[in-house]
């Protein structure tokens, strides 16, 4: 199973990349570190259906952190939601693919989102749903460590632990970088663990890059009853590429094209490393 994530891990960064740098625009580093965790929702954990989207009892992904939008998109094309060739019109006028995910015209975005610090409450009314007319879905929201700096954010959390929402699973990318640099030197959020702890949620610290301990996680959350959980990942901007990895200036910076071919060449060696 980790090799098999591996491999469709290898296969989205590489999409990424590529859409990126075709577009000449984009967020690569924050899409490069949620890759694992993303990956293993979409061909691990969640119940859904590419050739029907939107099946009633399917799990719900809400991307909080809408600009991280290629890592959604390449996601959705390699578990056959729509065909990969729509991704090289990234942000092209009049393309469905565009900066931030659209609902009305990408099959499988749940929300559009884009506004941060939004995504939680969606979530939780998804999952309040679930609870009131007896569904049996759940609801997955990845956010950015810098959206934790929104105060909305603070109030879904109280919500979900107010109704007891064992449905919802948060993840943190928490990879202490953001637009204008590091998290804690612009807004400082630790200690993460106590506060969602105090808030009424069970929370649990994994590395965002082992697909084993998200794994775990995820059975941990399924197992857990009575109270929301997060999944707080340590994770690493850009991870993947060398040239990117803990860099901020790649946070929302296309690469060259240049760039990019070295990028596809390091994916390529760590396949044939695995292999």
């Amino acid at each position: 199973m980790v090799n098999s994530l591996n491999g469709k891990a290898n296969n989205i960064r590489k999409s990424i990349i590529q859409m990126i740098c075709s577009a000449k625009s984009g967020h690569p580093g924050g899409s490069l570190s949620s890759t694992d965790i993303v990956t293993t929702l979409y061909f691990h954990e969640m119940n859904i259906d590419p050739k029907n989207p939107k099946m009633e009892n399917r799990d719900r992904f809400i991307l909080s952190k809408g600009h991280v939008a290629p890592l959604l998109y390449a996601t959705l094309a390699e578990r056959g939601y729509f065909d990969k060739s729509e991704l090289w019109n990234l942000r092209k006028f009049g393309a469905m693919l565009q900066g931030h995910p659209d609902m009305k015209k990408v099959p499988g975005v749940e929300i559009s989102s884009g506004s941060l610090g939004q995504g939680l409450s969606v979530a939780n009314g998804m999952a309040l749903s679930a609870k009131i007319y007896g569904k049996n879905y759940r609801s997955y929201v990845l956010m950015g460590d810098g959206e934790l700096q929104e105060g909305q954010v603070w109030e879904a959390a109280m919500t979900a632990a107010h109704y007891k929402l064992d449905n919802v699973v948060a993840f943190v990318d928490f990879n202490n970088l953001q637009i204008d640099g590091n998290v804690e030197d612009i807004m400082g959020i630790e200690p993460l663990d106590k506060k969602w702890e105090s808030f009424g949620w069970n929370v649990i610290k994994i590395d965002g890059h082992d697909f084993k301990q998200i794994i775990s996680a995820l059975s941990d959350a399924r197992k857990t009853k009575g109270k929301p959980t997060l999944i707080l990942s340590k994770t690493t901007k850009g991870k993947g590429v060398s040239f990117m990895e803990n860099v901020c200036e790649f946070h929302g910076v296309a690469p060259t094209e240049e760039e990019a071919q070295k990028a596809i060449r390091e994916l390529e060696l760590v396949e044939q490393i695995e292999l």
